[in-house]
């Protein structure tokens, strides 16, 4: 009976243990899968938003030979954060230097996001082409970076030479 007893108690100490190294390692390694499923996610939908139809996108200045017909300030912004994994990962990193490669990808999915966003501004409002684009980048917090995109957004005559 007492050697039962103590079986019994070292049976939950062995358990409880365990448990205290599991949960907390399956709570991170959900985070983990988590976090990168959705990063993943999120770029399919940006792909499939990139192939679809819509004005074009250009640093030019200007369109020698073409005449624009109307044309207006059309943007797009977005904010995109990093799951925690990614900034500590980052953080170690940034202790040896080189280039932080986990963070990169945060910055892709915003520039491409707002890209996307400006694009879809301009199409609802007829624009054949985007125009003088420019990208600028902002920290909003640790781990978050807001991107904004903006350009001229230009309608342009059927004939190119007006």
């Amino acid at each position: 009976m007492i050697a039962d007893a103590y079986n019994d108690l070292v049976f939950w100490k062995a358990l409880t243990g365990v448990l205290q190294f599991v949960i907390p390692f399956g709570v991170i390694l959900l985070g983990y899968l988590t976090g990168r499923h959705i990063e993943r996610a999120h770029f399919r939908r940006i792909l499939q938003r990139e192939r679809q139809p819509g004005p074009k996108l250009t640093n030019l200045r200007a369109l020698p030979g073409w005449k624009v017909t109307g044309s207006w300030l059309c943007a797009g912004s977005t904010v995109v954060a990093s799951d925690a994994f990614k900034i500590f990962g980052a953080q170690l990193k940034n202790l040896i230097g080189g280039r932080l490669r986990t963070l990169e990808t945060l910055l892709e999915r915003g520039r491409r996001e707002a890209l996307l966003r400006m694009r879809d501004e301009a199409n609802q409002h007829g624009a054949d082409l985007v125009m003088n684009i420019r990208l600028v980048t902002s920290i909003v917090m640790k781990g978050a970076v807001e991107v904004i995109a903006y350009g001229t957004a230009v309608k342009l005559a059927e004939n190119p030479d007006g």
